[in-house]
């Protein structure tokens, strides 16, 4: 890799990547510890709804004062500094941007922030997962006809299984399995922010000093953000989902080609198509809810299979990672660094012109599942909250059921009672079809559905 060589001559001639970021929330915050030591980057601007907030959460992370006292974007772009602002739209017209970094988690914000990023000739790195897996396909669809790059977030898992997941094929191998690690039993997906915490054992103290979201965290354990980042590798990869979505088996780091192969090899994977590969979360716990040794919680992984008699022999005497018949191996990541490996998208997509992994088909979805019974004229609260829970699901069979997109769940009136691990669909709530998400989603999926699958619009 060359990225720092370049970063350091754009910092040399003085012309450093400029870049913004919308939401300086616990991911913003990682990055943006890590961008104040890189050099050849400047942080021209960041836009949250509480200015005030993030200059608080800059102080917390070691900025110094003057290097966010810019009282404008050009008053920054002139003495390489900050300016901090509540105005998204502002910073993303600013002069000077190369790069706009999407942090909100909102999907109807991530795909507003988007949309006028290109217009505007900015590169994005979309670390709102939630807004790629409503419309992924067609925000990188357009940007790629502007000439700009959108990008998923290095650092976190989508990015790395699709870098796995490059690799398997650019070496020649065939990809059977590529996903990550977490922390799950089937109770899990009745998980609400009051029950989080206790679930992964955190002290208050650590909940405090982290300035942890327990909304954001709840949707790492109820099962949600595990189908909406497996949606976002499906869709960066072209490989498909399960029939019925993750299975969460429990597994380690160093036995993930053994519980990761087919079916029919003795495994847990079901591959729609036997030619392609397919997602699957593996948790750190058993069913019993012991931990599993060398478990990969907050790791990712790719498992490969051999296609010839001395590959299978290289599996076998060099250990990678083989499977009982030396057929499968794998490669694995025991962790990732989230924000703080970020700054590999800026300079990527700034210098290389190039993402860190981007949507390419409309192959899974995440559609909203009911947590709890539901009654008709509750209010939906969305990821992570009380209502529902995201289950990756095949775009198919989502578009031909008319299933409920998970980043679509919020703040909407259900029409009717629905049950327990029910899966919610478009005629259940009050939707605004209006709305910008709304119709971003509805031009999606008619442009990327599948031809013999019947789409409304």
């Amino acid at each position: 890799m060359n990225l720092s060589r370049m970063l350091a001559a754009r910092e040399a001639a003085g012309e450093p990547v400029r870049v913004g970021i919308i939401g300086a929330g616990k991911f913003g915050a990682m990055y943006l510890s890590q961008a104040r030591l890189t050099k050849g980057v400047q942080i021209l601007g960041i836009a949250d709804l509480n200015p005030s907030r993030a200059k608080d959460q800059l102080a917390y992370i070691g900025w110094e004062p003057e290097r966010y006292a810019a009282t404008s974007f050009d008053d920054a772009l002139r003495h390489g500094s900050t300016f901090v602002t509540d105005n998204a739209e502002a910073l993303i017209g600013a002069g000077g941007l190369d790069v706009l970094i999407e942090a909100t988690g909102d999907p109807a914000a991530g795909i507003r922030h988007c949309l006028m990023a290109i217009e505007h000739g900015r590169h994005v790195i979309m670390v709102n997962v939630e807004a790629d897996v409503v419309a992924g396909p067609l925000l990188a669809a357009k940007a790629e006809a502007a000439g700009v790059v959108y990008s998923l977030a290095w650092g976190d898992q989508p990015a790395l299984i699709a870098e796995h997941v490059d690799w398997a094929r650019t070496c020649g191998f065939k990809v059977v399995c590529a996903g990550k690690g977490t922390r799950y039993l089937p109770t899990y997906h009745a998980s609400t922010p009051e029950t989080v915490w206790g679930h992964f054992g955190f002290s208050q103290e650590l909940v405090e000093r982290g300035r942890m979201n327990p909304k954001m965290f709840n949707s790492f354990l109820d099962g949600t953000k595990s189908g909406i980042e497996m949606t976002a590798v499906c869709n960066a990869t072209g490989l498909l989902p399960q029939p019925d979505g993750l299975g969460f088996p429990p597994s380690s780091g160093p036995g993930v080609a053994e519980v990761c192969k087919p079916v029919s090899a003795g495994g847990t994977v079901t591959l729609t198509d036997p030619a392609i590969g397919t997602t699957e979360v593996i948790s750190s716990l058993d069913r019993q809810g012991n931990e599993v040794p060398e478990h990969i919680q907050f790791g990712t992984y790719v498992v490969i299979e051999a296609e010839t008699d001395y590959a299978t022999y290289c599996f076998e005497e060099y250990k990678m990672l083989p499977d009982s018949s030396f057929r499968y191996a794998a490669l694995y990541r025991p962790t990732h660094m989230i924000g703080l490996e970020l700054g590999v998208s800026v300079a990527s997509a700034a210098l290389r012109g190039e993402p860190t992994g981007s949507p390419i088909a409309f192959n899974s979805d995440v559609v909203a599942t009911a947590k709890r019974s539901l009654k008709a004229g509750e209010t939906l609260d969305g990821e992570g909250g009380y209502c529902v829970w995201g289950k990756q699901t095949p775009a198919a069979a989502s578009l031909s059921e008319g299933y409920l997109p998970l980043g679509l769940a919020s703040d909407v009136k259900l029409t009717r009672d629905v049950a327990e691990g029910e899966r919610l669909r478009w005629s259940d709530v009050e939707i605004d079809e209006t709305s910008q998400a709304v119709k971003i989603r509805r031009e999606m999926e008619a442009r990327f559905a599948r031809p013999n699958t019947k789409v409304a619009v």
